[in-house]
């Protein structure tokens, strides 16, 4: 497995395809990377040189922000939206979708799972309520 920018990339798919593992690299970048390198597209990452490796990770590096330095200014534009106070910020802090999704029915990826509020599911635990409740009158 070939190891760009500190990610260890799949060696067995095509170099187009690999490249994507590396955060901040999409489908367009990594093709537009391939080209420039002039490599053939079908190659596997395996059968890269050690030359034409280091031509990749040069037009990489030279273009975008990517994996640490990338994450480092993700996380640092939210800590700024979150002390300014805006309503992004609020909405990253209190882990609710900040872009303007519904939240009445759906974002569970973002909320988590259900937690039901008010009612008691379990049987003896009602019970114990309800005895709890006729002995204090």
């Amino acid at each position: 497995m070939p190891r760009l920018l500190g990610v260890e990339i799949p060696g067995n798919k095509r170099i187009e395809y690999a490249l994507r593992y590396i955060h901040g690299i999409g489908p367009t970048f990594a093709s537009a990377v391939v080209k420039e390198a002039k490599l053939d597209p079908a190659t596997k990452a395996n059968d890269l040189t050690d030359e034409e490796l280091k031509r990749v990770v040069d037009i990489m590096q030279g273009k975008y922000l990517l994996e640490g330095d990338l994450r480092r200014q993700v996380s640092q534009n939210i800590r700024r939206l979150i002390s300014i106070g805006s309503y992004r910020g609020i909405r990253h802090k209190r882990g609710l979708p900040c872009r303007g999704q519904r939240t009445s029915t759906n974002a569970r990826t973002r909320k988590g799972p259900r937690r039901t509020v008010g009612a008691m599911r379990d049987k003896s635990v009602r019970a114990a309520a309800r005895t709890s409740a006729k002995s204090s009158k």
